[in-house]
């Protein structure tokens, strides 16, 4: 059995109702499990951009691209896997039922695991602070980690990743 690993496709589409479902669509009508789906416009605002993320083996992920390429509303496919790319996701943590002592241990945290305003406290209140995290996948695996070892109530939201190819070539 061949393995099974981490794909990312950006999809340039027509910014139409419907062409999200119409993709999503493909992706349960042939079984594939979506890890991630974002979209938003582009420069242009009748074109918008999706950033897929799915876990499949090589005859799969080969017959997803040629059947979204077959799609009449996608206008590009591009095949992020193996090119070097920025990448980020979108988080947010709440913590809650901290005193003043956890409250410091939050703002710590989000300290360390800042990279440029990667990672910051951006609401707080009562015995609740909010965390608001633009790092890779792997990086807000780890805060959540860290967060539940060190916390008893954190809720997580997260959002699915964007990303885009790197200019220089040389980053991933």
């Amino acid at each position: 059995m061949e393995k099974m690993k981490n794909r990312w496709i950006a999809l340039y589409v027509e910014n139409q109702v419907g062409v999200l479902a119409k993709v999503s669509g493909l992706f349960s009508a042939k079984s594939y499990n979506l890890q991630t789906l974002t979209v938003g416009t582009t420069e242009r605002e009748d074109v918008s951009r999706m950033t897929i993320s799915v876990k499949a083996d090589d005859v799969t992920f080969e017959q997803i691209k040629k059947q979204l390429n077959a799609m009449v509303e996608v206008i590009k496919v591009i095949d992020l896997t193996t090119i070097p790319i920025h990448m980020k996701e979108i988080l947010y943590a709440t913590v809650s039922g901290l005193d003043v002592t956890g409250k410091t241990e939050a703002f710590q945290i989000a300290e360390v695991f800042d990279r440029g305003g990667s990672v910051k406290i951006c609401d707080i209140g009562g015995d609740m602070v909010l965390f608001e995290c633009t790092l890779t996948e792997n990086k807000n695996n780890e805060l959540i980690s860290l967060l539940k070892s060190r916390f008893k109530k954190v809720q997580i939201v997260r959002g699915g990743a964007v990303a885009v190819e790197a200019i220089s070539r040389s980053n991933r």
